[in-house]
C-alpha cells in the first residue's frame, strides 16, 4: 500500500523511555484523548528491559499539547523526556510498525510481514499492515476481543459476523479465518476502509467486505439480515448510542462483544445494552481495559 493511496503521511514521531507500567498508563491518557485518524501509538520492550513508547504523527503535533498529556498520564519530569523529530515521508509506514512483536491471543497470532515466515502451523497468523488505522493487536482493547473470539469459536460456528470501527479490519479477519465465515466491517474513516481491505487481501479472506459508514442504520447493514456475532471496539458514548441498532441487528442467538471501555465504564454499557435486549454473559480485563461479551436475552 502506498503513501499516496491514503494522502499525506505523517511527519514526525515522538518517543520517550519508561518502564512497562508507566508505558501502558501513558499509551492509556493518549488512546482516550487522541484522534486515531492522526496518531498510531505504541510501546515496545527494548534490550536493557526499558519500554519505548512511540508516537507516530500523520500531522506536525501540537508538541505542547502533548507533553501535557503525558505530564497528566506520569508526571512533567516524564514529559520533558519526551523527543520530537521529523521523519522521511517514504518512511512512514515502516517506521510506525517498526519493533512491533507478534501479539498472542488464544489461537491467534497478529504479526507484521517481518514476521510472516515465524508463525506456528498450529497458530492463526493474521498479518496486519497498520498504517493510519488502529489495530494492530497490541491495545488491550483488542487483546480483548481476539480473546472473546477464540473463546466463542471453541462453542461452535457464526456465520455472519459484523465488525462495527473496524479500523484495520483485523476482528472480521479473524472471524473469517477462524470460521471460513462471511464477515463484514464498517468504519467512519474512509481510509480506515482503504487499510482494512488491504489486510483482507493479504490474509486472503474475499468474504471479509469492508464498507464506510457512520454508525449501523444503512440499508447495507439490513439487507444481510441479522448477524451471529457482532463486535464493537469503540468508546463508551459512541457504544451507548449504538445500542438500540445493534440490538436490532443481533440474531436471536447472537452474541457482541463490546470493548473500548475503562473498568469505570462497564455498567454504562452493559446497561445501555440491557434495554436493548442483551445481557452480560462474560466480562474480562485485558491490560486495564474491559472487554464485554452480551448475549440475546430471553
Amino acid at each position: 500500500m502506498s503513501d499516496n493511496t491514503l494522502g499525506a503521511p505523517p511527519t514526525s514521531v515522538a518517543r520517550l523511555r519508561t518502564d512497562k507500567a508507566m508505558a501502558q498508563v501513558i499509551l492509556d491518557k493518549l488512546y482516550q484523548s487522541l484522534d486515531e485518524e492522526e496518531v498510531v501509538a505504541g510501546s515496545f520492550e527494548e534490550p536493557d528491559g526499558r519500554w519505548l513508547v512511540s508516537l507516530h504523527f500523520r500531522d506536525a503535533p501540537n508538541e505542547t499539547a502533548i507533553r501535557a498529556l503525558v505530564a497528566l498520564a506520569a508526571d512533567a519530569e516524564i514529559a520533558n523526556t519526551l523527543s520530537f523529530e521529523t521523519i522521511a515521508p517514504a518512511d512512514w509506514v515502516k517506521a510506525s510498525l517498526e519493533g512491533l512483536k507478534p501479539v498472542e491471543a488464544g489461537r491467534f497470532i497478529v504479526h507484521g510481514a517481518h514476521d510472516r515466515a515465524r508463525i506456528p502451523l498450529n497458530r492463526i497468523g493474521i498479518e496486519i499492515e497498520a498504517a493510519l488505522a488502529f489495530g494492530t493487536g497490541h491495545h488491550g482493547t483488542t487483546r480483548g476481543c481476539l480473546l472473546a473470539l477464540d473463546a466463542l469459536a471453541k462453542r461452535g460456528k457464526r456465520h455472519n459476523v459484523l465488525d462495527v470501527g473496524a479500523g484495520t479490519g483485523v476482528l472480521a479477519i479473524a472471524a473469517a479465518r477462524i470460521w471460513h465465515a462471511s464477515a463484514q466491517g464498517s468504519d467512519i474513516d474512509p481510509r480506515a476502509v482503504i487499510v482494512a481491505r488491504e489486510n483482507a487481501r493479504l490474509n486472503k479472506v474475499p468474504a471479509v467486505e469492508m464498507i464506510h459508514a457512520t454508525g449501523v442504520d444503512a440499508a447495507w447493514f439490513r439487507a444481510r439480515g441479522r448477524y451471529d456475532l457482532i463486535f464493537a471496539n469503540i468508546l463508551l458514548w459512541p457504544l451507548k448510542r449504538l445500542a438500540r441498532p445493534i440490538g436490532q441487528l443481533t440474531s436471536s442467538n447472537g452474541r457482541v462483544v463490546l470493548s473500548g471501555l475503562l473498568p469505570e465504564h462497564a455498567n454504562a454499557a452493559i446497561s445501555a445494552y440491557r434495554h436493548a435486549g442483551l445481557v452480560l454473559e462474560r466480562r474480562r480485563l485485558v491490560d486495564g481495559w474491559i472487554t464485554l461479551v452480551l448475549r440475546r436475552g430471553s
